[in-house]
Formats: C-alpha cells, sequence, structure tokens
C-alpha cells in the first residue's frame, strides 16, 4: 500500500512538471512549434512551380533538371523576400524523392533552384512538388 502511494505521488509530481514544461512552449505567427496560433502566409497569392528537364542516356531518361517558383510577393507589406524555403519533389504515395533549400530573392517575382542534374531524378517519377516559405 506504501509503495502503492508513493508511486501515485512520484506519477503527479512527474505529470504536473511535464505540464508546466509544455504550458512554457512559446509560438508566434512567424515559426512553428508546439502550441495553437494562427500562422500567417506571407502571401496571399498562389505560386506556381514548373521545372526543366533534359534527357541523360545513363539513366536512361529524362531527368528533373532545375525548378522555378513563379508569383512570388517581394513587394506587399507581408511578402515572400529574402524567406527560407525548401521545394520536395515528390512520387508515388505523396513518397519524397528530393528536397531542395535556399532563400527567397530579395526582388523579383520568381527564382529557380540550383541544378538537379546530378541526382539522377527521373521526371517521370515526378508526380507532385510542394514549396514551404518560412520566417
Amino acid at each position: 500500500m506504501k509503495r502503492a502511494i508513493i508511486a501515485i505521488a512520484l506519477a503527479a509530481v512527474i505529470g504536473s512538471g511535464i505540464y508546466g514544461l509544455a504550458a512554457s512552449l512559446s509560438v508566434n505567427s512567424q515559426t512553428l512549434g508546439a502550441g495553437n496560433t494562427a500562422v500567417a502566409a506571407c502571401q496571399s497569392t498562389a505560386l506556381s512551380v514548373t521545372y526543366a528537364t533534359s534527357y541523360d542516356s545513363t539513366i536512361p531518361g529524362y531527368e528533373m533538371g532545375t525548378v522555378t517558383v513563379n508569383g512570388l510577393d517581394t513587394t506587399s507589406s507581408t511578402n515572400c523576400a529574402s524567406k527560407s524555403y525548401k521545394i520536395s519533389l515528390t512520387g508515388a504515395s505523396n513518397t519524397q524523392l528530393f528536397e531542395i533549400t535556399g532563400t527567397t530573392p530579395a526582388s523579383g517575382t520568381s527564382f529557380t533552384s540550383s541544378s538537379l542534374t546530378s541526382n539522377n531524378i527521373l521526371a517521370a517519377n515526378v508526380t507532385g512538388v510542394h514549396v514551404t516559405i518560412t520566417g
């Protein structure tokens, strides 16, 4: 009986400590973490994505060359200029094939990734492109 009371008391102390730590996590509109808050987009319009391919006889087939994101807002008060981005190329069942990271330009309405040809990503395997801009 004494062990059961000690175990319950210890569980209550540990549980309240974890709850206290979770309650101290901060969340704001610029980053995501544990908690609830509205996260505003850096622009209200949709982005569009195009990509260039090139034929590679060693694969053989067409491979991804570069990815270009168009429609970037770099001028409004809540713009997406100079922010970190991630572009995920996905395949069947939304499986990530490759991820490209970088920083959006300070001006202009589009940006292009570095060359992907050394990664031998078959263009036929790419069924989706996901763009995330943070910061």
